[in-house]
C-alpha cells in the first residue's frame, strides 16, 4: 500500500503514528515536512481531503503562531496558507495520504481509520497508552 505521512520526527503524536503505520506491515515515504515542506497545491488538497478547514490545520503550540497574529479570524485563507509554507511548523502533524482517505492523525489512532486491517498484535504508544490488543484490534 501506498502511504505518505508528513512527519514530525521531533513530534510524539507523529512517533506514534509513524510507528502504527510500520505495525500494520507498510513502509511509508516519509517526508520531514519542517525541512521540506508540501507546495501550495499539495497542502490544500491534503486539508481539503482531511476534510479540514485551513484554520484547523495550523499548529498553534510551539509555533510562532501568535507572534505573527495568526488568531486574527479576519485573516484568509490565503493569508494563512502563506504563513504555513513561510513557516512550515505551523503545519499541523502528522498529515497520512493513503489510497482509502487522507487523515490529520490527531490523535496517532485516527491513522487506522486510513490503513488496512492489517495490525500485528499489539501496540501500545510511546507513554504506554493501548491502542491495539493482542490480536491487533483498536482498543476503544
Amino acid at each position: 500500500m501506498d502511504v505518505t505521512i508528513y512527519h514530525n520526527p521531533a513530534c510524539g503524536t507523529s512517533r506514534n503514528t509513524l510507528a502504527l503505520i510500520r505495525h500494520a506491515g507498510i513502509e511509508p515515504t516519509v517526508i520531514e515536512y519542517v525541512k521540506a515542506p508540501p507546495t501550495r497545491d499539495q497542502l490544500v488538497k491534503m486539508i481539503g481531503d482531511a476534510g479540514l478547514t485551513v484554520r484547523q490545520a495550523i499548529r498553534e503550540k510551539g509555533t510562532p503562531y501568535a507572534e505573527l497574529g495568526l488568531d486574527d479570524p479576519d485573516l484568509s485563507d490565503e493569508q494563512l496558507l502563506d504563513a504555513m509554507l513561510t513557516h512550515p511548523i505551523l503545519i499541523n502533524r502528522p498529515f497520512v495520504i493513503t489510497p482509502i482517505g487522507t487523515r490529520l492523525a490527531r490523535p496517532s489512532e485516527r491513522v487506522l481509520d486510513i490503513l488496512p486491517a492489517t495490525q500485528k498484535g499489539a501496540f501500545a504508544k510511546e507513554d504506554g497508552e493501548e491502542v491495539l490488543d493482542v490480536e491487533g484490534k483498536r482498543i476503544v
